[in-house]
This record gives structure tokens, sequence and C-alpha cells, in this order.
């Protein structure tokens, strides 16, 4: 997908902010729709099946956290890929926003080029979404074969047990995605034996040594992403 196909909704209260991002976005050639509040933001998503929604968290009528919740849940938005602009160190709207459905976070004040590149991260899900339903996963270096369970890192083809494969294979179907810890247990462990969250940073531990430890980010208090 060419980056004049690609259509992004900013939604925020600061006039600056939406002019700044919005003028960088827009010479990266991308489709840049703008909104002022949580529900005008809802509004235009609903017109223009954004594949990028980047909302602000404070913003007057309607908060970032419930615009997010709302879109979630509106027919044909269920795929957008959703962030949040949240100010640094606040842990409590970055958890709030994982809950409501977000996907991920930007810090701000960000660099408008660390901005960009922040945002083609998020876009290269879209890759792997259309890519979904084929049993290899390329990412980077890393070959995934879920059909024959094997996995191939820089050449290299690696044996995995199995929940350690699925787990790999769940993180990398989605580049940057934070995987909350309830949504690996249930993918990954499902219904077959009760375990705690504790199982999931040993299965972490091991794919690190095995994988690398750059690839697997830990979000504290939410869950876990992997990362190219």
């Amino acid at each position: 997908m060419k980056n004049q196909d690609i259509k992004i909704l900013l939604v925020d209260d600061e006039p600056d902010i939406l002019e700044i991002l919005s003028y960088n976005l827009t010479s990266e050639g991308y489709q840049v729709y703008t909104a002022r509040n949580g529900a005008e933001g809802v509004e235009k998503a609903r017109k223009k099946n954004p594949h990028l929604i980047i909302l602000d968290v404070m913003m007057p009528e309607m908060d970032g956290i419930e615009a997010c919740e709302i879109i979630r849940k509106t027919k044909g938005l269920q795929d957008s890929i959703i962030a949040f602009l949240t100010a640094r160190n606040e842990d409590y709207s970055q958890v709030a926003g994982f809950d409501a459905g977000a996907d991920d976070y930007i810090t701000k004040p960000i660099k408008p080029k660390v901005f960009i590149s922040k945002v083609k991260a998020l876009l290269r899900r879209l890759k792997n979404q259309e890519g979904s339903g084929e049993d290899i996963l390329k990412v980077g270096k890393l070959v995934i074969n879920r059909e024959e369970y094997k996995v191939v890192n820089k050449g290299e083809e690696l044996t995995l047990p199995r929940k350690e494969f699925e787990l790999l294979a769940l993180l990398a179907s989605k580049p940057d995605k934070v995987f909350k810890r309830e949504v690996i247990l249930d993918k990954v462990w499902g219904q077959e034996v009760v375990v705690g969250g504790r199982t999931i940073d040993v299965h972490i531990r091991k794919l690190r040594e095995k994988i690398g430890e750059s690839h697997f980010k830990t979000v504290k208090g939410v869950g876990y992403k992997f990362v190219e």
C-alpha cells in the first residue's frame, strides 16, 4: 500500500500540534484528516474510515479514552490502528488507553522526525493484517512457518517448544503492537490450564535468549510487544 492510499486521522484540541503533525504527515504523502475533540474525532472516523487514528487523551466534549471505546465498537473501524498521544510519565493514561482498545501510544512532546518514524512503524501492521491468513510470517530477518512450527532467525533454524512458538507468532504478527497479558494468556494458553502472569515472563525470557533481547519490549503494567 502506497502512502497516498493511507488515511490518517489526528484528534487533538491544540491547533499548533494539529498543524505541525498534519504538515509532516502530508509531506510524506499521507491523506490526513483532523478533529478538535473526541466527539468530532468519532464522527470523522466513521466518515473517513482511516487506517490510523492518533488520539490525544485530554480533550473537551469527549476525551480520547471514550472516543477510542466508541470507535472500537463501530462496525468497519475495528481494524483501524489507534495510538494515543500522552504526556511523559502519564502511566495511568497509557494503561487506560490500552484498556479502551488502543494499540500503542506516542509520548509527547515528540520531534517531527521521531513522530514520522513512529507512524511508519505503526503502519507496518497494515501489511501484517493483509497477509494475516498466510502460513509464512516474515518480520525483518525472522521467518515463522505456522504450519510446520518452524522458526528461522537470521538464516538459522530454531526449534522452539510449542508455547514459545505460539507466543512468538502472536507478538510478531503485529510488530510494535502491545499485547496485554490477559490477551496473551487467552490466545496462547486459552482454557488448557490455569497459569499466572509469571508464566508469560518465563517464556519471554527464553525467547529473548533465543531470538534477541532487543526484539521483546516490556510495557510496564500492560504486557509485551515485538520490535523489529
